[in-house]
C-alpha cells in the first residue's frame, strides 16, 4: 500500500497514543502529518519530537507559547485554538484523518475533513450520535469513506467486508457490562468514581470508562451503528458478553452469523481502519480458546442501567434528541468525576434535559450547535 500521511486528532488520549504505537510498528506504511491535543502540552511536545509531524495544534490557546517554544526550532509548525483544530484537517498533504477527540468536539473537524474529501477513521462516536444523518449524507455526497475504529463497529465492518451486496438482518453489539454488571440500583447509589473507573477488560480514557460503567457507551454505539451501517433500530440488539472476546456479530438474511473475535486490544481495530483494505502483519498477543473455556452471554438490564434505554428512546425519536442526550451526558459525567453528582444522578440529569430542551424534528448544523449549547447550560443548572 502507498504510504499514508495521517492526521491524528486527539493524539494524547488513549486512542491517539495507541494509534501512534500502530504507526511506529509500520514506518513503511504510515507517516504522522498532524498531531493535536486539548491540554496535554508536554505529551504533545514529546510525540511531535518523536514522530516529526508537519504541524501540531494545541486547542488550549493558553498553552501555545509552551508548545511553540519547544517545536518551532525543530521546524514543526504550531497552531492553537478550536478553529485551527477544525481547519488543519484540510491540508493537502493529509491522506486520512483519525478523529479520536472526546465528545462533541469531534463534530466540526470531522465535517471539515469530509468536505475536504479526506477518508475518516472514526473513533469519535459522538459525531454520529449528534448529527448522524447530516454526517452520513455529507460523506455520501463527497464520496468519503468513514471507517470505524470502535472495536464493536470495526467488528461489524470486518464481518460485512465481502458481503456488501447481502442485506443485513441484524447487528448484535456486545457489551462487557462494565464494572457493575449484575448489581442493583441500591449498590449503584453508593459507588465511587474510583470504582467506576476500573473497567474489567479495557484500558480507556476517563469519560468513555464512566460511559461504559453506566452503559451509555453502548447506547451511543447503538446510535452510531444505525448511521454507519444504514439499518433500523429494530435491527440492532445489545448482548452482554463479559469476556469481551466476541467484539460484535452480524446476522444475514439466511440466518447465518459472522462474529469478529480476539483479545481486547484497540490497536487491532485502529490498524484495520488506517490500513484498509489491507491487513498488515502485527505481533499483538493472540487469543487461545484454552484460556477462555467459556464465553457467556446475558441480556442487558436496562431498568438498572437506564442510560442504555434512554439511548434507544432518543434514537427512535430522532431529530436533535441524540444531541441533547450526548451534551447532557458529557456534563453529567464530568460532574460525577468532580464528585458533584452521584452515579445514578447521571441518568437523572440526562432525563431532565431531554424533557426540558426544545425538540427539533429536522435539525440543520446550526440547530445542533444551538442545541448543544442550550443543553449544556440546562445540565449545569441541574448540577
Amino acid at each position: 500500500m502507498k504510504k499514508r500521511n495521517i492526521a491524528i486528532l486527539g493524539s494524547t488520549g488513549s486512542i491517539g497514543t495507541q494509534t501512534l504505537d500502530v504507526i511506529k510498528r509500520h514506518p513503511d506504511h504510515f507517516q504522522v502529518e498532524v498531531l493535536t491535543a486539548q491540554n496535554s502540552a508536554e505529551l504533545l511536545i514529546a510525540q511531535a519530537l518523536e514522530f516529526k509531524p508537519n504541524c501540531v495544534v494545541i486547542a488550549n490557546e493558553g498553552l501555545y507559547q509552551q508548545v511553540f517554544d519547544a517545536l518551532d526550532p525543530r521546524d514543526i509548525k504550531v497552531y492553537a485554538g478550536e478553529k485551527a483544530l477544525a481547519s488543519v484537517v484540510e491540508m493537502e498533504s493529509v491522506d486520512m484523518v483519525l478523529t479520536a477527540l472526546v465528545g462533541y468536539s469531534g463534530l466540526l473537524p470531522t465535517i471539515n475533513a469530509i468536505n475536504a474529501g479526506k477518508p475518516i477513521a472514526l473513533a469519535n462516536k459522538e459525531t454520529l450520535v449528534v448529527a448522524g444523518e447530516l454526517i452520513t449524507k455529507l460523506a455520501q455526497e463527497k464520496g468519503v469513506n468513514i471507517l470505524p475504529v470502535d472495536s464493536e463497529h470495526s467488528a461489524i465492518f470486518q464481518c460485512i467486508v465481502g458481503e456488501f451486496h447481502n442485506p443485513i438482518e441484524k447487528l448484535i453489539l456486545t457489551a462487557s457490562g462494565g464494572p457493575f454488571r449484575g448489581q442493583g440500583r441500591d449498590y449503584l447509589a453508593r459507588v465511587t468514581k474510583e470504582q467506576a473507573l476500573k473497567h474489567p477488560n479495557w484500558d480507556m480514557g476517563a469519560k468513555i470508562t464512566i460511559d461504559s460503567a453506566t452503559m451509555m457507551n453502548k447506547g451511543l454505539e447503538v446510535i452510531e451503528a444505525k448511521w454507519l451501517f444504514g439499518v433500523s433500530l429494530d435491527q440492532i440488539e445489545v448482548v452482554v458478553h463479559p469476556q469481551s472476546i466476541i467484539h460484535s456479530l452480524v446476522q444475514f438474511e439466511d440466518g447465518s452469523m459472522k462474529a469478529q473475535m480476539g483479545l481486547p486490544d484497540m490497536r487491532v481495530p485502529i490498524q484495520f481502519a488506517v490500513s484498509y483494505p489491507e491487513r498488515l502483519k502485527a505481533d499483538y498477543p493472540r487469543f487461545d480458546f484454552m484460556d477462555y473455556p467459556q464465553l457467556t452471554f446475558e441480556k442487558p438490564d436496562i431498568e438498572t442501567f437506564r442510560n442504555l434505554g434512554l439511548a434507544f428512546e432518543v434514537a427512535k425519536k430522532g431529530g436533535n434528541q441524540p444531541c441533547i442526550l450526548n451534551a447532557a451526558n458529557e456534563i453529567a459525567v464530568q460532574a460525577f468525576l468532580e464528585d458533584k453528582v452521584s452515579f445514578l444522578e447521571i441518568s437523572d440529569v440526562i432525563e431532565n434535559c431531554l424533557a426540558k430542551v426544545s425538540y427539533i424534528r429536522n435539525p440543520e448544523l446550526e440547530d445542533f450547535i444551538k442545541t448543544d449549547e442550550e443543553t449544556r447550560a440546562k445540565a449545569l443548572e441541574l448540577i
